[in-house]
């Protein structure tokens, strides 16, 4: 059956990312929805780096942070960056774009999840995010057959067999309960009540973490190292990066990988694309 590939990833700049190398990447990678986060520039270098492809862009309030984007092979039918309270800044947080699979409407959206700071002003910032977060999955997951596909740096790592080295990050942002909670909810069964890591309880919103359906229970694959010290060439890394998918749109997906590069010297971001292929 033909297939829509998906790719997200975090370019850590995205001037950077095309200077280092991911233009030869996405030439051989046959994508044709491209997610990026952390684009940190303007439309122009999007532009240049992406030739060929239409793209929407929603850039942060302050320059050179943040900033998330949408590509495509074809333009978006629509698009939607509202997300959250209005007096919640979001910008270069999230975005989301329309396109059709088959004859179905999907919606896409390319998320960067504050990273956050344990009992700081930081992570307060993560707490408003995640709560809107949740708010928009129930939203975009409230049809049965509803095709909807969350992707992103999500700046969290859910379950222990997402980071390598877990015991020494459980009260670290990132691997907080309370962080990982958030996630039990949304990827809880729908409508049945979730007991959260973190001993708190809500209402499950069914979505799939496609990384994990298809990988079952392994540590990793992960999709961020960092640059620092030995911890790629020992893949002691975080799994943070994901798609999340509307139950109708995971029965969809035929493949999962993660794109890490063969060697550090040829990394071009400190996170990995994640590449997903869903019929249509």
């Amino acid at each position: 059956m033909p297939h829509l590939r998906i790719a997200s990833v975090n370019v850590n700049g995205i001037r950077a990312a095309a200077r280092n190398g991911m233009g030869a990447w996405l030439d051989a990678a046959d994508v044709d929805i491209l997610t990026l986060q952390e684009v940190r520039g303007q439309d122009e270098h999007l532009e240049a780096a992406l030739p060929g492809w239409t793209f929407v862009h929603d850039e942060a309030t302050a320059k050179g942070r943040a900033g998330v984007a949408i590509a495509s092979r074809t333009p978006a039918l629509a698009t939607r960056t509202d997300f959250g309270d209005p007096d919640f800044d979001s910008k270069g947080r999230w975005i989301e774009a329309d396109f059709l699979i088959g004859d179905r409407p999907l919606t896409v959206v390319s998320a960067y999840v504050h990273s956050g700071e344990a009992d700081t002003p930081k992570q307060d910032e993560k707490w408003k995010f995640l709560d809107a977060f949740g708010v928009r999955l129930a939203e975009l997951g409230r049809e049965d057959d509803a095709l909807a596909l969350v992707t992103g740096d999500l700046n969290v790592g859910h379950r222990e067999l997402d980071i390598k080295n877990w015991r020494g990050n459980r009260k670290k942002a990132g691997f907080l309960p309370r962080e990982r909670g958030y996630f039990d909810r949304f990827l809880g069964a729908a409508g049945e009540t979730v007991e959260g890591v973190d001993g708190s309880t809500g209402t499950g919103l069914g979505w799939v973490d496609v990384g994990r359906a298809f990988h079952g229970e392994v540590e990793g694959p992960y999709t961020w190292w960092s640059m620092r010290g030995q911890a790629f060439d020992n893949d002691s890394g975080w799994r943070i990066d994901y798609h999340l998918a509307t139950p109708s749109l995971a029965e969809r997906a035929t493949a999962y990988h993660v794109a890490r590069a063969a060697a550090y010297d040829q990394r071009w971001s400190d996170h990995a694309p994640v590449v997903v292929d869903y019929t249509y």
